[in-house]
């Protein structure tokens, strides 16, 4: 690492523009949430200029009392929404409004293990925003872990584990129940997933997008996703790690699922699981957890970045928005 040198931008210092992960901006004096969104508006390019160099960056300090600050500071970049109803998503979720909503409603003793978002469907969003509204009494951070540093490393580690992500592809299976289960981190119902209220729309979906299915005797369905990729190309000519392996492998298993079943190279092999140890070794490694306080805000780039959850205890209340 390089010595790390504090820039200013439009009143806000940025620490750690250059190797620092992630980057924090802190504005030099007091803000409200119009004057952060008029700020937001006015440096986006750069904002994400850093953001592609960078992987992640905290917004702390900005004022932002509510989801509807958050909504309007998301607003001021100007970018895409990517709504959690067209989503492939298998997490329970709440809108607050059209493009915030609550992050996962699994309970707080549940772990949620690094992961990109939706890189189980074909459909994922380009970048994620978070807010805290209420940080947890105790534990609760987001653990954040660059996929692009945690492929160099398992290329030099596992480096026949990096070959067949990359010349085979992945799949995953899972079973989603008829009606939202919030026990669990995958409990999404399968008519909210596909937004479908009935079996031949859900099916219809399905087909269009390479899946295959088979419906269960207690009305929950079962899928399987085409051939995906493990590994993904990054702007910058760089690779990145880029899937749910980690988070199937460990974190899928409820009533429904058992997440060692859930993953299989696109061949239908096993995917070996002292390689499946050594990634997730080497990721927390890697990982920094973000120790969220009120009014934070994280810009992370999903195809560069993992992210997951802590359990906690207390009250929690962690918002997300994605970006197309």
């Amino acid at each position: 690492m390089g010595e790390i040198k504090p820039i200013t931008l439009g009143g806000v210092t940025i620490d750690g523009a250059g190797d620092g992960f992630p980057v924090e901006a802190t504005p030099q004096e007091p803000v409200s949430a119009a004057a952060a969104a008029a700020w937001a508006r006015q440096h986006r390019q750069a904002i994400d200029d850093l953001l592609a160099a960078n992987g992640a960056v905290l917004f702390r300090g900005f004022g932002l009392p509510s989801d509807a600050a958050f909504d309007q500071f998301i607003a001021a970049f100007d970018w895409p929404n990517f709504t959690y109803a067209e989503s492939l998503s298998n997490a329970v979720r709440r809108n607050r409004t059209d493009r915030v909503f609550t992050a996962n409603e699994a309970p707080p003793e549940v772990a949620i293990f690094l992961h990109h978002e939706m890189a189980q469907t074909p459909i994922y969003p380009s970048r994620l925003f978070f807010f805290c509204e209420q940080p947890a009494h105790s534990g609760g951070a987001t653990p954040i872990c660059r996929s692009d540093w945690l492929l160099d490393r398992l290329a030099d580690e596992a480096p026949d584990f990096v070959a067949a992500c990359a010349e085979k592809g992945v799949r995953y299976s899972q079973t989603m129940p008829a009606v939202d289960d919030l026990a669990s981190g995958q409990g999404r119902s399968w008519g909210s997933t596909l937004s479908a209220d009935n079996r031949a729309t859900a099916e219809a979906k399905l087909a269009r997008l390479g899946y295959e299915w088979q419906w269960q005797a207690d009305e929950s369905l079962s899928v399987t996703t085409p051939v995906l990729p493990a590994i993904r190309q990054l702007q910058d000519g760089r690779q990145s790690f880029f899937n749910q392996l980690i988070a199937a492998f460990f974190g899928w298993k409820d009533a429904r699922n058992d997440g060692q079943k859930a993953i299989c190279f696109g061949d239908g092999s096993p995917i070996d699981s002292t390689a499946m140890a050594l990634a997730v070794s080497i990721a927390e490694d890697l990982t920094v957890d973000l120790q969220w306080k009120q009014g934070d805000v994280a810009l992370v780039d999903n195809l560069r970045v993992m992210h997951g959850r802590r359990p906690f205890e207390g009250e929690r209340r962690v918002l997300a928005s994605l970006v197309a």
